[in-house]
């Protein structure tokens, strides 16, 4: 269910997909942001109560001019869940989102009971550079973020509207987006996580695709080198997308280790 929740005095306006009964979860999207047709919401929806906000910048949520940098962004994510008037819940956060989860648990972890950090940006590895998905062209991203850039999924998400105005449309949205991810992520998607990561507590899952190309497997690894209570794993015939690519290995993954 869509819902729209005023923020701060109104400073915010945040659109949100709500989904589900039971423990809070709150799902933090990554740089591309949902789709609107975003089914493994609805999966995880059976065991939880998923709040799944668009940050402002991202779908019809406002107020992004009041978000500068990470600080901003966590104050933003603990502002919502106090209107919310939820003490604490399972943070899950993919890419940037993943990037943000951290970030979050860092600075209050009385706020997360459990992290699932999926595919997260956060970290720089000069060895391992993290390709510049800004400057890439639609049809150069499918490779970037799926296992296989030529299943029907990595097509859909990377197709080029026919229609001029359609596609005037998704150039408009991606320029907002983007302006918005650029304050956490570029030129590299290191604000410094690694000196905070070390306040972490709460048990965290670090999964990744096996084929992830953005956001390599390597930095899983470097995740649990900064938080102490943490574990890794895979999903097989995935990319940096495995919430699409592989959506009930995912959800396996993630209700698993929630609920155990």
């Amino acid at each position: 269910m869509k819902t729209v929740q005023s923020v701060a005095n109104g400073r915010f306006s945040v659109e949100m997909e709500v989904v589900g009964s039971g423990e809070p979860l709150l799902f933090l999207h990554g740089a591309g942001g949902l789709t609107g047709i975003d089914p493994f919401l609805e999966e995880l929806g059976r065991d939880f109560k998923v709040y799944a906000p668009h940050l402002p910048g991202y779908g019809e949520s406002t107020g992004g001019e009041h978000i500068d940098d990470i600080l901003d962004a966590v104050l933003f994510y603990h502002q919502l869940m106090d209107e919310l008037k939820i003490d604490s819940a399972h943070w899950v956060g993919h890419s940037m989102g993943g990037m943000l989860a951290a970030e979050a648990a860092a600075v209050d972890n009385s706020r997360v009971k459990k992290l699932v950090l999926v595919s997260a940006a956060g970290f720089w590895l000069d060895e391992n550079p993290i390709p510049d998905f800004f400057a890439a062209q639609l049809d150069e991203l499918a490779p970037m973020l799926f296992h296989d850039p030529n299943s029907p999924i990595a097509k859909a998400f990377t197709a080029i509207p026919d229609d001029f105005k359609a596609l005037e449309m998704m150039y408009v949205e991606r320029v907002k987006r983007l302006a918005m991810a650029s304050k956490f992520l570029w030129p590299i998607p290191d604000r410094g996580l690694k000196k905070r990561a070390y306040r972490i507590q709460a048990p965290t899952l670090l999964l990744w695709g096996e084929s992830d190309r953005l956001v390599p497997p390597v930095y899983a690894g470097e995740f649990k080198r900064h938080i102490r209570n943490s574990r890794e794993q895979l999903l097989k015939a995935a990319g940096h997308m495995p919430m699409y690519e592989q959506q009930e290995a995912f959800c396996s993954a993630v209700r698993g280790f929630l609920k155990g």
